[in-house]
């Protein structure tokens, strides 16, 4: 598969959990949006605030690969942070328009990518090259475990059974972020399989919203077959 059919596979799951986003968090209220999220010390503000700025700040990557001119994902770690607790602090309607409105430029951008720059390179936050398409993957992936973290009734797995296939992705996207953090192993779920390490001897099984939750540092594991290693969170 080439990287632009590879991507426009990927955008099409990012619009199906855009849409789901939309569905979650409409009517949201302040005392709702004011409530913790999943994710200790966030509010489900802090939530949507974090995945608006992370499209706008992915989009940036897609016009790096797109145009050659080196446009960094943040200005700086200290100003991602801030805009994102700016962002919380929002009116709830401001906040919600907000989030619409990055998810919406992220996709009108890369729909119009030609398609021999999904091949093409920018660099992420660790300053290591990525592809166009694997930017899109970047983006799935946050939309797929931040939608757990809102705590608004989705877990892992009902959020990756809409991704049917593109499983494979969101799960590999957390395989090779976290890769430096575990030793060989193979894992195994719903008829998938990823490889970390070279010649794994040990095989971890369970959903693949239980390999995604351990993998990302939301869970200990314990709903995982196997001899399974502990691993810090992942932003």
């Amino acid at each position: 598969m080439t990287a632009s059919d590879k991507a426009h596979a990927l955008l099409g799951g990012i619009r199906k959990l855009d849409d789901e986003w939309a569905r979650a968090i409409g009517g949201l209220g302040e005392p709702e949006l004011r409530a913790p999220s999943a994710l200790p010390g966030w509010s489900r503000a802090h939530v949507l605030a974090h995945v608006a700025r992370n499209a706008d700040g992915l989009r940036n990557l897609l016009t790096w690969a797109n145009t050659g001119v080196e446009t960094p994902m943040y200005p700086s770690p200290e100003a991602r942070e801030e805009d994102i607790q700016a962002g919380a602090q929002r009116a709830a309607g401001e906040l919600l328009a907000d989030f619409v409105a990055s998810a919406g430029r992220f996709e009108q951008y890369a729909a119009a990518m030609p398609d021999d720059a999904w091949a093409r390179e920018a660099r992420n936050r660790q300053d290591a090259p990525v592809t166009g398409a694997v930017v899109a993957r970047m983006r799935l992936s946050e939309l797929t475990i931040h939608l757990a973290d809102l705590d608004r009734g989705y877990d892992l797995d009902r959020v990756l059974a809409l991704l049917g296939p593109l499983t494979e992705d969101v799960v590999q996207h957390a395989v090779t972020s976290r890769g430096a953090h575990l030793p060989a192993l193979r894992l195994a779920a719903d008829g998938f399989e990823w490889t970390m390490g070279a010649a794994p001897k040990t095989t971890v099984r369970g959903s693949a919203g239980a390999l995604l939750a351990w993998l990302s540092g939301r869970s200990d594991g314990a709903a995982l077959d196997g001899d399974v290693p502990r691993i810090p969170a992942w932003a």
